[in-house]
Formats: C-alpha cells, structure tokens, sequence
C-alpha cells in the first residue's frame, strides 16, 4: 500500500499535495518534515517582527494571527491507491424532482 501526504490547512481544509510515499514511516518523514518548515516559517517572522514592532500590543495580534496562520496547518498521511488495483466508480443517476403537486385524481362516474 502505497501513503499519500495531505495537508489540513487551518487543521480543517485537506489539500493533496501529490507526494506519494511507498512506506508509512516515509510519510510521516515528510509530514515532520514539513512541520518543522512551518515552525522556521514563524520563528523567522516572530524574530523580525519582534525586532520591528512598533507596539507591545500590536506584536502580540500580529503574532497571535501568524502563528494560527502557519501553525494551523498539520499534514496527515492517508491510504493511496497505487493503480494496481482498479478503481471503479459507479455514477449515480440523478434522482427525480419531486412536485409539491398532488397527482390529478380521477373524477368520480355517476
């Protein structure tokens, strides 16, 4: 089986990033890999920041909103079809609209 690197953007938002790994620790490699991408991301920006604010307040928003921005996006490893086994996928046809009307009924015979 064949694993497949996502990242959650916002934690939520999956994103396929179309790395394909052969292991599952390979993947999870990348994924600490990537994690520690984003931690130098920040820490690169909290350095600058830090050094530039002109507020005490205003450092800690912007830093409040940085870190939510690059530390809320987490990777995920999931299972990935290899293409050696086929995949079918059935269309499903779609249904009837449905009518608030009700069916003519038919007038009674005398």
């Amino acid at each position: 089986m064949k694993w497949m690197l996502v990242v959650l953007v916002g934690g939520v938002t999956p994103v396929n990033t179309d790395l394909v790994f052969d292991k599952f620790s390979e993947c999870l490699a990348a994924e600490d890999q990537m994690r520690q991408h984003y931690i130098d991301a920040f820490e690169a920006w909290d350095r600058s920041a830090a050094v530039s604010a002109d507020r005490r307040r205003d450092y800690r928003r912007a830093r409040d909103i940085q870190a939510k921005r690059l530390l809320g996006n987490v990777g995920t490893c999931i299972p990935h079809a290899d293409g050696s086994q086929p995949q079918i996928a059935t269309p499903q046809p779609p249904a009837a609209p449905q009518t608030s009307q009700p069916a003519p009924q038919p007038s009674p015979r005398t």
